[in-house]
C-alpha cells in the first residue's frame, strides 16, 4: 500500500488537474444519468428499448467525434484547446436537460452532450500520454480515471440528496449539475499545461490516410480487438439501474446504484494502474473480464436489493480494474506523435460495439426479461475471455 501511495507524488500536476476536471465534469453528467433512465421511463413514458437505444446512439456519438477531434489533435500538435472546446460544449448544454419537454428534446441534449465529450476525449487521454512518464503511464491513468469516477459517484450521491430535499423533483436535480460542468471548463483553461511537442516527434499531415492509419502497427489493433470484446460483454450502466429498480428500490434512492458502482470503480482503478506497470498488463485484463462474468451472473439471478447491490459492486470492480488499463495500453502501442488518431480510433470501434450491445440489452429486456439481458453479457463475455486467452497463449508461444 505503501509503495502505491507513494506513486502519487510523481504523477505531474497537471495530470492531477485533469483528472480533477473530469471528475467535475462527472459530477455534473452523473446527477443528470443517474436519474434519466427514470425519468424517460416513469415521467416521460419512454420504453426500456428506447432508453437503450438512445444510451447507445449518446455514446456511439462521443465515439464517432472522437476519431475527428483525435487526429486534429495529431496534426495541430496541440491537445489541451480541442479538450477545453469539448469541455465547454457539454457544460453549455446542461441547461437543456432541465428545460426538455419530451423525449425528442432529451435525445437531443444527450447527443450535443456526448458530441462535447467526444471533442475532449481522445485529445484528453493522449495529453495524458504526452505528460505521463513511462514507467508511470498505468499509475496516471489510474489516477485520472479514479479521480474521474470519484465525480461519477459524488454526482449521484448529489442527485440522491436533493431527490430527497425537493420530494422527487427532477428538473431541480438537472438545475444544480449545471455548475459543476461549468467549474470544470474554468479548471482546463486555467490549471492544465500541454508539454512542448518534442523536436524528434514526426509532423503528421493526414493522421486519417491510409498511410498514416498503417502506422499505427498490429500490437496496437490487438488492442483494439480486446477492448471491443470487453465492451460486446457489457452495455450501457442505464441497466443495472432498471435492475435496481426492479428488485424494489426506491425512485429517491435510484442514484445510489451509480454511487455504488462508482465508489468500488473509484477504488480499484488507481491501485490496478499502479499493478499494471509492475505486471503483466494481459493478466490484469483476464482478472477484469472474470469479474464483468461473475457480476452479469449475480445480476441475473438477483432478487433482492442486497444481490443486486452485490451484482453492481462486481461490475464497478470490473470496470476499476479493466477501463484504465486499456487507455494504457492504447499509450503503450501507438506512436506518440498518432496519438490522438489511436485514441480516436479506439473509441469509435468501442463505441460501436456499446451501441450494439446497449440496443441488444434493451431489447431483450423487453422481450424476454432482466433476466435474459445479463445472461447474454455472460455469454458474450466468456467468449471474449476465451478469444483473449486464446490470444495470450499465442502471443507467449
Amino acid at each position: 500500500m505503501a509503495a502505491i501511495a507513494s506513486r502519487l507524488k510523481e504523477i505531474p500536476a497537471s495530470i492531477w488537474a485533469l483528472g480533477f476536471v473530469s471528475m467535475l465534469m462527472d459530477i455534473s453528467s452523473e446527477m443528470i444519468h443517474a436519474l434519466l433512465p427514470i425519468y424517460l421511463v416513469t415521467v416521460l413514458g419512454a420504453s426500456t428499448l428506447t432508453v437503450g437505444v438512445i444510451e447507445g446512439i449518446a455514446e456511439a456519438t462521443a465515439a464517432i467525434t472522437k476519431i475527428f477531434s483525435g487526429a486534429l489533435s495529431d496534426w495541430l500538435g496541440r491537445r489541451k484547446e480541442l479538450a477545453a472546446l469539448g469541455y465547454g460544449l457539454a457544460a453549455l448544454t446542461k441547461p437543456i436537460f432541465p428545460l426538455a419537454p419530451d423525449v425528442g428534446w432529451l435525445v437531443v441534449a444527450r447527443f450535443i452532450d456526448r458530441v462535447g465529450k467526444g471533442i475532449r476525449g481522445a485529445p484528453r487521454d493522449a495529453l495524458v500520454a504526452d505528460l505521463a512518464p513511462p514507467e508511470l503511464r498505468g499509475a496516471s491513468f489510474g489516477l485520472r480515471q479514479s479521480l474521474d469516477t470519484v465525480g461519477a459517484f459524488i454526482g449521484p450521491a448529489i442527485a440522491i440528496a436533493f431527490m430527497w430535499l425537493t420530494a422527487d423533483r427532477f428538473t431541480t436535480v438537472f438545475w444544480v449539475a449545471v455548475l459543476p460542468a461549468f467549474l470544470a471548463l474554468g479548471l482546463i483553461l486555467f490549471a492544465v499545461h500541454e508539454p512542448k511537442r518534442p523536436a524528434d516527434v514526426r509532423v503528421v499531415k493526414s493522421p486519417l490516410s491510409r498511410a498514416e492509419i498503417a502506422r499505427l502497427g498490429p500490437a496496437f489493433w490487438r488492442v483494439v480487438a480486446i477492448a471491443t470484446a470487453f465492451t460486446l460483454a457489457r452495455f450501457s450502466e442505464a441497466f443495472l439501474i432498471l435492475k435496481a429498480q426492479a428488485v424494489g428500490l426506491p425512485i429517491a434512492l435510484v442514484p445510489g446504484v451509480l454511487v455504488l458502482m462508482n465508489v468500488v470503480y473509484a477504488l480499484a482503478a488507481y491501485p490496478a494502474g499502479v499493478l499494471s506497470d509492475r505486471f503483466d498488463r494481459e493478466t490484469i485484463l483476464i482478472a477484469g473480464l472474470g469479474l464483468l462474468i461473475l457480476a452479469d451472473g449475480v445480476l441475473a439471478f438477483s432478487s433482492t436489493i442486497a444481490t443486486a447491490a452485490l451484482g453492481i459492486a462486481l461490475w464497478g470492480l470490473h470496470m476499476g480494474v479493466t477501463q484504465g488499463l486499456l487507455a494504457t495500453l492504447v499509450a503503450d502501442t501507438a506512436p506518440p506523435e498518432l496519438r490522438g488518431t489511436a485514441y480516436g480510433m479506439f473509441n469509435l470501434t468501442t463505441g460501436i460495439a456499446l451501441l450494439a450491445a446497449s440496443v441488444l440489452a434493451g431489447g431483450l429486456w423487453e422481450g424476454v426479461g432482466p433476466q435474459a439481458t445479463f445472461l447474454a453479457g455472460a455469454f458474450f463475455a466468456i467468449v471474449a475471455l476465451a478469444g483473449l486467452l486464446v490470444a495470450a497463449r499465442a502471443t507467449k508461444s
